[in-house]
């Protein structure tokens, strides 16, 4: 839960920090910030890649975001807007968490970004018949 807990634990910069220190020592080189139970707002996913991304250059940061499709965009854009370039989604958003408070909150949608980074050109050339395709088959498997 890489933007704090349900639990009431300590969050702040020096824990952020500690456990990216961990990582780094050994020698992961991709680390994913995750918004496991869909509770980070905008402005915690800026403060922990704004934290993070300068002090590692040489390590890609990514995040997992869950969100309810009111608060997906400004998620979105905070990790964008910190210099993200790495998200984890799923088609149509499928999936999710036990722990979440709110039964709306799932896995941001995969095609929702897409659409997010082909607006702000960060994303082009992507084969839009085989997302249509993936798409397709997500609606036959996940009833």
């Amino acid at each position: 839960m890489g933007f704090g807990n349900l639990y009431g634990d300590a969050y702040n910069e020096n824990i952020l920090l500690h456990w990216a220190d961990e990582m780094v020592k050994r020698e992961i080189n991709i680390i994913s910030l995750a918004d496991t139970v869909g509770v980070a707002k905008p402005e915690q996913i800026s403060f922990a890649l704004n934290i993070l991304i300068p002090k590692y250059p040489n390590i890609e940061f990514g995040v997992h975001l869950h969100s309810t499709i009111t608060n997906r965009k400004e998620k979105l854009e905070a990790a964008v807007n910190a210099d993200c370039r790495r998200f984890d989604g799923a088609l149509k958003g499928i999936g999710g968490c036990p722990m979440a408070q709110d039964d709306l909150v799932g896995n941001m949608q995969t095609e929702f970004m897409i659409n997010y980074f082909e607006e702000k050109n960060l994303i082009n050339g992507l084969n839009r018949n085989a997302l249509a395709e993936s798409l397709q088959l997500a609606s036959e498997i996940f009833v």
